[in-house]
Order: C-alpha cells, then structure tokens, then sequence
C-alpha cells in the first residue's frame, strides 16, 4: 500500500482573524475595537481590530482591544494572548510566532 500526496491546505488569513475575534470574545472584560481612524492610522486593515500578516511559514498577529475599567491590564492582556493561541493550535495546527496585544481604550461603566 502506498501513501499519495494529496496536496496541500492553505487556510486564509482571513480565517485566522475570525479565529482571533473569537477567541478574544471569550475573555471577560475584553472587546475588540472597531475600525475607526485611529486604527486606520495604526495601519489595521481590518473592520474589526485584528491585523494579521503571514511571511513564509510564520503568523503575526495584531490585536486591538478595549479593556474594561477595572481589569487587571497584564494578566488579561496574558490571557488574551493564551486564548488566541490555543483558538488557533487547536483549530488550525498553527501555532502563531507574534501575538501582540494592542490596548487602545478603557471601557467606563456608564
């Protein structure tokens, strides 16, 4: 019995940032940021506040997010970071080289 290759599987960045908002939703107190012109100026292409670049083999990813008044900034931005990967090694295989956490607002309570 032989094996034959098959081919290859490419998964588009544009998965990967669905991924990475999903990902980011699930950590309370967190929310993504809109596009606006500051993000626009921040050079995220993306409606939502994920940016992600794919050179050869490796992931950058970069999030913009809005923490809530309160949070802890560096355990969440940590936690944040730990959902993404985990999101995308066990969605994808991948695992990303950069996850960057970019905190661009804080959420007061009304």
């Amino acid at each position: 019995m032989s094996k034959q290759n098959l081919g290859t599987v490419e998964i588009a960045p544009n998965v990967i940032e669905v991924i990475t908002e999903i990902a980011i939703s699930e950590v309370k107190g967190v929310s993504l940021a809109q596009r606006n012109k500051s993000l626009d100026k921040l050079g995220v292409k993306n409606a939502k506040g994920v940016n992600v670049v794919v050179k050869e083999s490796d992931i950058y990813i970069d999030a913009y997010c809005i923490f809530d008044y309160g949070t802890k900034i560096s355990a969440t931005a940590k936690q944040v970071q730990q959902n993404i990967k985990n999101a995308l090694t066990n969605m994808t295989a991948l695992t990303p080289k950069e996850i960057n956490i970019h905190i661009i607002n804080i959420k007061f309570n009304d």
